[in-house]
């Protein structure tokens, strides 16, 4: 398995706090690269990979996730995760916008969004 990407995602409570949050990201060296309406991402300017994201609601799932983790066979490590008895949060699922993706809990609480992007 390879891990693409980790992004830390963070919850914000209003397009207020949404903004101040892009303005602060900006000054270090981040530009918005997507904006879902509920989900906003950005990324190094330098480093691509390097991202954040800012939810306002998780419109697929039960909880915003902590962290997404990119993965290049996200059927193989939900496999491997059902058989470690580890707590799904969200089941392995499709999504329209070319993520396949599932949510499990890490040992210390954190919940995490394993995706891949459909080629």
């Amino acid at each position: 398995m390879t891990v693409r990407r980790i992004v830390p995602n963070h919850q914000v409570t209003s397009e207020e706090q949404l903004e101040t949050s892009r303005d602060f990201y900006a000054l270090l060296g981040f530009e918005q690269v997507m904006d879902m309406g509920w989900v906003t991402t950005m990324a190094s300017l330098t480093n691509p990979t390097a991202q954040i994201s800012f939810f306002t609601e998780e419109r697929t799932a039960p909880v915003v996730p902590d962290l997404s983790v990119e993965v290049d066979d996200v059927d193989a490590v939900y496999a491997q995760v059902v058989a470690s008895g580890a707590e799904i949060v969200r089941e392995l699922q499709d999504e329209e916008w070319g993520v396949r993706r599932f949510f499990v809990r890490a040992p210390t609480g954190h919940v995490v969004n394993v995706l891949t992007h459909h080629a």
